[in-house]
């Protein structure tokens, strides 16, 4: 399982989709879009009425087999520069 963390506005969405869908043939694949956060350089992102702003968190989310997840991160940091990613063990639980 892993999370690339991102913001929106970036134009790095589709690239990583297409990376993780076409390329690495990645099992399971979500994007899921904050309305609040921030990173190490405290700058707070959020959405509100009054400022409609393109850099709204963004968590890409995924998971394969271990091997194939680790070669895919290796691939996102190596041609999209990602910083912020993290990722662990998990067990799938699929019918």
């Amino acid at each position: 399982m892993a999370r690339v963390y991102t913001l929106e506005g970036h134009d790095q969405l589709n690239q990583a989709l297409d990376i993780l869908h076409d390329e690495e043939k990645i099992f399971g694949v979500t994007i899921i879009r904050g309305i609040a956060g921030f990173g190490e350089n405290r700058e707070i992102h959020t959405s509100s009425l009054l400022t409609l702003s393109l850099e709204l968190p963004l968590i890409i989310e995924f998971y394969d087999e271990p091997e194939k997840v680790a070669k895919a991160i290796q691939t996102l940091i190596s041609r999209l520069d990602f910083k912020h990613i993290v990722s662990w063990s998990a067990m799938a639980y699929i019918d």
